[in-house]
C-alpha cells in the first residue's frame, strides 16, 4: 500500500508506504527524502538511476520527498554528499536533534514529521527561487545553455550551483525529471512513440535505452507494475 499527499503549503510530499515484503524498485526523481523506517530517521539523496532492495513483509515507512532542490535547505544535509545514498539523520544533525526527533516520531511517525517540516518551513521563510527555477526549465525540456543564460551564468557556474542544490549538475538532472516526465505520460496511457516525442527524447529507441539505463527494467516493465514503485 502507498498514498501520497501534499503538505505545509506544498512544501514537501509527505509519503507512507506499508510492503507486503519482496523486491521494490525506487526510481530517480531529483528529490531528497527524510524517512521513518523501523525506529531509525534516515536521509535519502537525489538518485542518479534506481536503487533496487527487498523488505521483509509489514515493513512500514513514512517518508517527507522534498521538491529538486529544496533538501538541502530544509534538511541542512549537502545533496552532493548523499548522492545516491541512505544515510542517518544523525550523521547529519549536530547533537541530540536527530535522537529527539526519532524519539518523538515513534509515537505519531506522520504527525510528528509533518508537525516538523511545517515549522521548519515556517522558520526558514522564503526559498531561495534559483533550485525551483532551474528544476522547472530543465524538467520543460530546455538547453543547459539557455537555463544558464537566463540566469545570468555561465554554463560551469551553473554546474557548481546544481551540485550544490540538486547534488548532480544540470544535464543528470535534467535526465532525470525528462525521465519522470514520461513515466507519468506513459502511465496515462499514451503510447511510446508519443511519450517519447512529448516528452523531448530523439526517437522510441532513445526513450527505451534511457529508461532503461537509469531504471533497470524497460518502460513496459514499469507502467505494468506502477504500484510495485516506490518513493525514496
Amino acid at each position: 500500500m502507498y498514498e501520497e499527499w501534499a503538505d505545509a503549503g506544498g512544501a514537501v510530499t509527505v509519503w507512507v508506504r506499508k510492503d507486503a515484503g519482496g523486491e521494490y524498485r525506487v526510481l530517480p526523481d531529483g528529490c531528497m527524502d527524510l524517512i521513518w523506517h523501523d525506529g531509525e530517521l534516515l536521509v535519502a539523496g537525489p538518485d542518479t538511476a534506481a536503487q533496487v532492495g527487498v523488505d521483509r513483509p509489514g515493513s512500514a515507512y513514512v517518508g517527507l520527498r522534498f521538491a529538486p532542490g529544496a533538501g538541502p535547505r530544509m534538511l541542512g544535509a549537502s545533496a552532493r554528499e548523499v548522492r545516491d545514498l541512505r544515510v542517518p539523520l544523525e550523521a547529519v544533525w549536530p547533537g541530540r536533534s536527530a535522537a529527539l526527533l526519532a524519539e518523538r516520531a515513534a509515537e505519531d511517525p506522520v504527525g510528528v514529521l509533518t508537525g516538523w517540516v511545517r515549522e521548519r518551513a515556517d522558520e526558514l521563510g522564503p526559498a531561495d527561487p534559483f533550485a525551483p527555477a532551474v528544476a522547472a526549465a530543465l524538467g520543460a525540456g530546455r538547453a543547459v545553455r539557455d537555463v544558464a543564460a537566463a540566469g545570468g551564468l555561465g554554463e560551469r557556474a551553473l554546474h557548481r550551483r546544481c551540485e550544490a542544490a540538486f547534488g548532480y549538475g544540470p544535464k543528470t538532472l535534467a535526465r532525470v525529471l525528462r525521465l519522470q516526465r514520461a513515466l507519468a505520460l506513459a502511465r496515462s496511457g499514451r503510447p511510446f512513440a508519443e511519450v517519447a516525442a512529448t516528452a523531448g527524447y530523439a526517437d522510441q529507441p532513445h526513450l527505451s535505452r534511457e529508461v532503461r539505463a537509469l531504471t533497470g527494467v524497460t518502460l513496459g516493465a514499469l507502467v505494468g507494475q506502477g504500484s510495485q514503485e516506490t518513493a525514496a
